[in-house]
């Protein structure tokens, strides 16, 4: 049954009342958010936040976040909304809410723009407009440039549209003083970077699903090699960026010991996929898990040296 049909016939026994206007559950809806997504996004803007040279009130930083987080699953949510036909043909995600029929995809629309008003407002009221912008525009460029274009256009599809995962350290650091400067910048620069090589690792195992859902993801198109040459190439930029907050004096020793080791892991890993002979799985497979560790080791540093012992300063003053 296609999810059309699948659709249409839950309207219509929605109009004879027969079942209730929708047949999901708290869990689908959080589902619908990708909470692991969120988590992320959260994360990274928590450091932007914590990092910035200002006095965050409690009350303040936790509405910002909050208001990240509801925007990140808006986005989620839309994009699920939009994606349900090719998701439906993939393995890895034909069990999603939408596709699965736990979830209308008229729902699913109606509550991804929910919550991105719900966030946008919420944040432009209480913290500012210029955090309130950028959360509005990273849910634009999301939503629409990336899912509705971009994902189903061009094998650059995961490039470009990185840029959306780039921005929450720039929405925190801008939560905080409402501005932007060179240091959530470079943040930005480092995510957008480490986005294709983390993808692409993700899309060599993964090529079968992409191509029967007709995604032309960089393997699908390119094939295996020239995807593999791309993540060496990503990567060989990426790990000098990862150094550059130390380099900067932006962060101390201990960041500069870590963005040297994980980002030498990380070349290694690269250089493993890039000489594989036969179609790449485990070393590309290693380095789509090890990609997660290098970001999440590199931000959690820079909060501990930068942000948290800051951070807890301020609000105790």
């Amino acid at each position: 049954m296609s999810l059309i049909s699948e659709g249409a016939g839950q309207r219509r026994l929605i109009e004879q009342g027969l079942i209730e206007p929708s047949l999901a559950g708290v869990g689908d809806y959080l589902a619908l958010m990708k909470p692991r997504v969120m988590s992320l996004v959260v994360f990274t803007a928590l450091v932007g936040l914590a990092i910035a040279p200002v006095h965050v009130h409690p009350v303040i930083g936790f509405t910002a976040l909050l208001c990240i987080a509801v925007g990140a699953g808006a986005s989620g949510a839309l994009n699920m909304w939009y994606d349900a036909d090719i998701d439906a043909k993939m393995t890895r995600t034909a069990r999603r809410p939408i596709p699965a029929g736990r979830v209308l995809p008229g729902e699913a629309l109606a509550f991804g723009l929910t919550l991105s008003v719900f966030a946008v407002v919420v944040l432009g009221l209480l913290v500012n407009l210029v955090a309130a912008g950028l959360l509005a525009f990273t849910i634009f460029f999301y939503a629409v440039v990336y899912t509705m274009w971009l994902k189903r256009s061009t094998p650059q599809n995961i490039v470009i549209g990185g840029a959306a995962g780039a921005f929450p350290p720039v929405i925190g650091w801008a939560a905080a003083t409402g501005s932007i400067s060179l240091e959530p910048c470079l943040l930005f620069l480092i995510i957008f970077f480490w986005t294709p090589p983390h993808f692409w690792a993700l899309s060599l195992y993964r090529t079968e699903d992409y191509a029967r859902a007709g995604i032309p993801m960089l393997p699908v198109v390119a094939g295996d090699a020239a995807t593999r040459r791309q993540i060496l190439l990503y990567t060989l930029v990426l790990v000098p960026l990862g150094l550059a907050p130390w380099a900067l004096g932006y962060a101390g020793v201990l960041y500069g010991v870590t963005a040297l080791v994980t980002g030498a892991i990380m070349l290694i890993l690269a250089f493993q996929v890039r000489a594989e002979r036969r179609p790449a799985e485990r070393a590309s497979r290693h380095l789509f898990a090890f990609s997660i560790l290098y970001l999440f080791l590199l931000f959690a540093v820079l909060l501990a040296e930068r942000g948290w012992g800051g951070l807890i300063g301020r609000v105790a003053a």
